[in-house]
């Protein structure tokens, strides 16, 4: 069955101070739509939908759109990829768009934006989140057992993997019961503070480190678009009016489904870790993380038209070690032996064969 992934770019990142969906944060430079396409096709995605502005196509087709043409699923079949606008055309006619509004209206309208490309199971994500190949193989299974009414999935992760020490974040808080979702709601100013609490600056509640939230990772059928069109309809008629900030967020679409019993949603987990990038201040971390995960594991990188940095790279990363361990008069032999001696104490074969994860986690 055809799956495609829905990747929402269109986002200006005013919070990030600049275009964080095509910042460079990989080992090589890879941006973190790299690693969700390439993640999904792995998974069996064969068909990817980039939500962008208009003026994003050429740039979009550069940094990651040819690259994922070039991709062929687990079965050899290449990967479509088509890109859908979100802008101002798609909003009803009956809606005046008010002076001095820029942004487009939030994810509802963005994912509204691809209902021409879609016509198959489908998984939204962020372009600037790493999810994991994990996370794709989960929710990749639990579309094909979808009915094609009245579901959905959702991969959640736990609030204190999300935060950021830079400043608030946007989650869809969840309530789930025996595997499914009961309850969400997009909370807009959540803050990690210093004492390693975590709240609502709206409310003043402290929220449970350990509450699932939704990070965007939505699994739907087509026949969402037609609960989409309506529930967009209803805000710009009720909520949004003159408000040139107001937004139609995915989750409390979601969170209104549910309470009219007209969608019932699975909430799935990943080994995977989550990280994204918030604020400018996040980009080093998430640097650090994607070097740790990809460092040894060079089948999961499309390294071909990057061997010659490689080489390069490799040749200046060599010559500084033998100076340095001639300067600090080290026998490079002997320190090897020592670092393998203690590799096989902390990472004994039976436990890690296969396995990148650090030596505490194993």
């Amino acid at each position: 069955m055809k799956t495609t992934l829905v990747i929402m770019a269109a986002g200006l990142g005013s919070r990030y101070g600049g275009n964080k969906q095509t910042d460079g944060v990989g080992p090589n430079g890879e941006i973190l739509m790299e690693y969700g396409v390439y993640d999904a096709v792995r998974a069996g995605f064969d068909k990817i939908v980039f939500i962008i502005k208009p003026d994003m196509l050429e740039l979009m087709k550069r940094l990651c759109g040819d690259m994922a043409s070039r991709l062929r699923t687990p079965e050899g079949q290449p990967v479509e990829v088509c890109y859908a606008f979100q802008d101002f055309s798609s909003v009803p006619a009956f809606y005046r768009i008010p002076e001095g509004r820029t942004k487009p209206f939030g994810t509802t309208h963005a994912v509204l934006c691809t209902r021409e490309f879609v016509h198959e199971p489908f998984c939204v994500i962020n372009a600037d989140d790493y999810y994991g190949v994990d996370a794709y193989r989960t929710i990749y299974e639990e579309l094909q057992r979808l009915p094609e009414r009245g579901a959905a999935t959702m991969v959640g992760y736990l609030l204190k993997n999300t935060v950021t020490r830079y400043g608030t974040v946007s989650r869809g808080v969840c309530h789930a019961r025996d595997g499914y979702l009961t309850d969400i709601h997009e909370t807009l100013k959540i803050r990690l503070h210093d004492d390693g609490t975590i709240g609502d600056e709206d409310s003043g509640v402290l929220l449970e480190p350990d509450t699932v939230v939704s990070m965007n990772f939505w699994g739907f059928m087509p026949s969402v678009f037609d609960e989409m069109e309506r529930y967009f309809e209803d805000f710009l008629r009720r909520d949004a009016g003159e408000n040139a900030k107001a937004e139609c967020l995915l989750p409390n679409m979601v969170g209104k489904l549910l309470k009219e019993g007209r969608l019932s949603v699975s909430v799935l987990q990943s080994k995977d870790r989550w990280f994204g990038m918030t604020y400018h201040e996040d980009r080093a971390r998430v640097a650090a993380e994607l070097l740790e995960l990809f460092q040894w594991s060079g089948t999961d990188l499309e390294c071909r038209d990057k061997l010659g940095r490689i080489r390069e790279e490799l040749a200046d990363v060599l010559s500084y070690c033998i100076l340095m361990a001639d300067v600090c008069g080290l026998d490079l032999d002997e320190i090897m032996n020592e670092k393998v001696t203690k590799n096989e104490a902390k990472y004994p074969v039976e436990k890690a064969r296969g396995n990148a994860a650090k030596y505490t986690e194993l």
